[in-house]
């Protein structure tokens, strides 16, 4: 399995529902040294899942994207497009209940993108809810 490129096109997100993917995917990014990012089918909903750390002690984002990222799952979840238990990092990002798999991977591509830099996908994927 090849790292995900950034920008990664959404189609591209692992789906790592159930255990056996999830760990594989974790494992792969972690081998990569890559952000993890991933979908999870919730039932009929969806999760969009990241962790920075299985890029290694290398990986830095500075506050202003953090910032940003943290506005825009903020954002999502007072649009209740996206559960109130979302975690929106510095470290680790969940949205839970994200109505449909497109749209999780969608979100899941823009967050993988703002996590190297590159905001403008995610401003786009909020933008739209509004």
């Amino acid at each position: 399995m090849q790292p995900l490129p950034v920008p990664c096109p959404a189609h591209l997100i692992p789906d790592a529902s159930g255990t056996r993917a999830f760990h594989a995917a974790y494992r792969q990014a972690m081998t990569d040294r890559a952000v993890f990012v991933a979908i999870e089918s919730d039932g009929p909903r969806w999760t969009v899942k990241a962790d920075t750390l299985t890029a290694g002690p290398e990986y830095s984002l500075d506050d202003a994207a953090n910032d940003a990222i943290r506005a825009a799952i903020d954002r999502l979840v007072r649009n209740r497009e996206v559960g109130l238990d979302a975690y929106a990092g510095p470290v680790y990002f969940m949205m839970h209940s994200v109505t449909s798999e497109n749209r999780a991977r969608e979100l899941a591509a823009a967050l993988h993108a703002a996590l190297h830099g590159d905001l403008e996908p995610l401003n786009r994927a909020v933008t739209h809810t509004s």
